[in-house]
């Protein structure tokens, strides 16, 4: 039986640590999926083109990072409809895991919300490299989604554990691909 994993990203494209998680998929030679956020989307046009030519799959992290639990309902599905136009995708994960029930069943209507099994906690600041990736060894499975993050917070410990758990992945016959 095959084994698959499934790598993904949320909060890009940023240069600070977009282009490094680029390089190492690419060295790596796997596929991953952005959930990218409209904003960053418009402020590194080039670093989107670069994840959408290499292969990579890309999803709607909405165009502001909104969390749906304080956003009304109408200005949440706007935020990402905004987005939808720049990423042209039916995926699509809330940010935070927080949106409300009224706003799940909208979005149920045009997207595949796609959430996780594997959080590596890289956005947490006060953890350790090395606990992040301790965080995502262990609770490998077949058909897990795990989650990094390409935004500023998370830049040491998904320099650290990126790499090493795609090298653990590999070692273990895992194929790493995007979602489709």
């Amino acid at each position: 039986m095959e084994k698959k994993v499934y790598l993904t990203f949320d909060d890009g494209p940023i240069p600070e640590i977009t282009p490094f998680i680029l390089d190492i998929l690419k060295k790596y030679q796997v596929k991953a999926t952005f959930f990218c956020v409209g904003e960053n989307i418009k402020k590194n046009p080039h670093l989107f083109q670069r994840i959408l030519q290499e292969g990579h799959q890309v999803g709607n992290h909405t165009y502001n990072h909104l969390k749906g639990w304080d956003t009304n309902d109408e200005v949440y599905i706007d935020n990402v409809t905004q987005c939808q136009e720049l990423t042209q995708t039916d995926l699509f994960r809330p940010p935070y895991a927080k949106a409300t029930k009224s706003q799940l069943k909208k979005l149920y209507k045009n997207y595949r919300v796609v959430m996780w099994d594997i959080m590596s906690g890289d956005f947490d600041q006060k953890l350790s490299p090395e606990k992040c990736l301790e965080n995502v060894l262990p609770n490998i499975q077949n058909g897990s989604i795990i989650i990094f993050h390409d935004n500023i917070k998370a830049i040491p410990r998904v320099e650290y554990a990126l790499p090493r758990t795609i090298e653990f992945l590999l070692a273990n016959q895992y194929q790493i691909v995007r979602l489709e």
